[in-house]
């Protein structure tokens, strides 16, 4: 691995703002971001994500590399939860392995947009396009991680459950997706000469927002880390290895459909990253009993902080190799 990779990594700003909230939490201070404007702060780094990326795809024409990316995110976003399920199902149950499987099959919003900071930093350029194969990635798994409950839990009637229709919608109308989605669609359609009005707002103050937003995921960390730790070894174990060779094949598989260093890198951490937003939502619909002390420490607390300080450097020195 590069070691000045690291170090730059590790010395970004953005992530120091996170370590700052786990530090304020251990400390018991009383440093807090009001929940208004927490929630601001989500839509606003899901709509500057989304619209950039929109512009970049209005400039590019739709090809076969596209295509091909498309195709290779609905395939991994439904793979990856099959065999993270039965991986789990005798450790912690049928639902339980249901939306772990769900998360870990489904993608990082936040981490997705710490690799492009990672990228920008690094000079490394990437497609618009992938920001839609973020969007794309996240229903697949969610709707697969209910399949499998329905499939493998005996106690679980068909009947008790929301219809595929009713969970495919619901993972599509959600805040977070429907603000992702309808930016990038806008962000397509706009005047690029019109575009450029709210271009300060949607870059140069990205970096600032993203900080804010990881301060509070820290805090957060810290919080949900302490309720995980009854859990054992396993699962924490398995919160850094699984997403680690998650990451490290998609890396190579990516190779196949694109060339892009900077592509390559953002399938890698899509791949091994796990949604702690959009899979809790629906699971809270979708499957009530799966316990959220579980499936939200293991994506949060665990996979979320290696991706961004550990993760991102291995794939990046991975993918120059290869």
């Amino acid at each position: 691995m590069n070691i000045d990779v690291l170090i730059s990594n590790l010395t970004n700003p953005v992530l120091l703002f996170f370590l700052l909230g786990i530090i304020a939490t251990n400390l018991k201070s009383d440093l807090t971001i009001p929940q208004s404007s927490s929630k601001f702060i989500s839509l606003y780094l899901l709509f500057a994500i989304g619209f950039k990326g929109g512009q970049e795809l209005s400039h590019s024409e739709f090809n076969s590399e596209i295509l091909y990316s498309i195709i290779f995110a609905i395939l991994l976003s439904s793979l990856v939860p099959i065999y993270t399920f039965f991986a789990l199902k005798k450790k912690v149950g049928v639902p339980n392995a249901g939306a772990v499987a769900a998360a870990y099959g489904s993608v990082s919003a936040v981490t997705f947009v710490t690799a492009v900071s990672f990228l920008e930093n690094q000079g490394i350029s990437f497609g618009g396009h992938m920001v839609a194969i973020m969007a794309i990635m996240e229903s697949p798994a969610i709707i697969v991680g209910v399949i499998l409950i329905m499939l493998y839990d005996a106690d679980k009637k068909i009947g008790e459950t929301k219809s595929i229709g009713s969970l495919i919608k619901h993972s599509l109308t959600g805040g977070s997706i429907l603000m992702l989605i309808g930016s990038l669609i806008i962000g397509v359609i706009a005047d690029a000469t019109q575009a450029r009005g709210i271009e300060p707002f949607t870059t140069d103050i990205f970096k600032g927002f993203l900080s804010l937003f990881l301060l509070e995921m820290g805090m957060v960390t810290a919080k949900r880390i302490k309720g995980f730790k009854k859990y054992g070894l396993f699962l924490f174990a398995f919160g850094i290895i699984v997403p680690l060779i998650n990451g490290l094949i998609v890396a190579y598989l990516s190779g196949f459909v694109t060339e892009s260093a900077g592509n390559r890198l953002l399938f890698a951490i899509l791949g091994a990253g796990a949604s702690y937003i959009a899979v809790p939502a629906t699971m809270k619909l979708a499957e009530p009993r799966a316990d959220a002390g579980i499936y939200i420490p293991m994506a949060l607390g665990v996979t979320f902080p290696f991706n961004i300080t550990l993760g991102l450097p291995i794939y990046y020195a991975f993918i120059q190799m290869t």
